[in-house]
C-alpha cells in the first residue's frame, strides 16, 4: 500500500470516529429510528431541553385481513387506549415516547413510552450505544422489571409507501 493510500485510509477512519463522536451529546437520538422488527419508523425531535418521539411510518399501516375485531383493511388506529375518546386516533403521528431528558452520557431519562398495542404507558429510558443503535428501555416502578428493545436508523432512502 502507498503511502497516499495508507494516508487515506487513517483519514478516512477518523472522518468515521468525528462522526460518531458528532452524533453523541443531547441531540445524538434526533431524527428518525426503525423499531424492533421494522414495524415502525419514530422521529424523535427536541423542543427547549426535552426529547419527544412520533409514529411517522408503519410497515402494515391498515389492519389485516382476520382481524379479530372486525377492521380488516382499515387504518390502524390507536383501539386499545384507556380513554374512549382516543381510540380513534390513527397510529402513525402518535405521540409514542415522551418527556425525555438528557442525563449526560449518551443517556435519557424521565421520559415515557405508549404501548398502543395494549393502550398502556411505561416509564422509558434511552441509551444511545456505541454503535449508533438505540437501547430503549420501558419498565413499570424501576428498570430492573421491564422490556429492551434495540432501535436502529433507517437506510437513508425515503420511506416506502404503503
Amino acid at each position: 500500500m502507498t503511502r497516499a493510500a495508507v494516508c487515506g485510509l487513517f483519514l478516512c477512519l477518523g472522518l468515521g470516529v468525528a462522526a460518531s463522536a458528532a452524533a453523541d451529546g443531547p441531540d445524538g437520538v434526533l431524527g428518525q429510528w426503525l423499531t424492533k422488527d421494522g414495524k415502525a419508523r419514530v422521529e424523535i425531535v427536541k423542543d427547549g431541553d426535552v426529547y419527544d418521539g412520533k409514529i411517522v411510518w408503519l410497515k402494515e399501516p391498515q389492519y389485516p385481513a382476520d382481524d379479530p375485531k372486525g377492521m380488516a383493511g382499515q387504518t390502524k388506529i390507536d383501539r386499545e387506549n384507556p380513554d374512549p375518546a382516543q381510540r380513534t386516533r390513527p397510529i402513525v403521528g402518535l405521540l409514542l415516547v415522551q418527556g425525555f431528558k438528557y442525563a449526560g452520557d449518551n443517556v435519557w431519562n424521565d421520559g415515557s413510552i405508549y404501548d398502543p398495542e395494549s393502550g398502556k404507558t411505561y416509564s422509558c429510558k434511552m441509551t444511545l450505544m456505541m454503535d449508533g443503535r438505540l437501547r430503549v428501555r420501558g419498565y413499570v416502578g424501576i428498570s430492573l422489571f421491564g422490556r429492551t428493545e434495540i432501535w436502529t436508523r433507517p437506510p437513508a432512502e425515503p420511506l416506502p409507501t404503503s
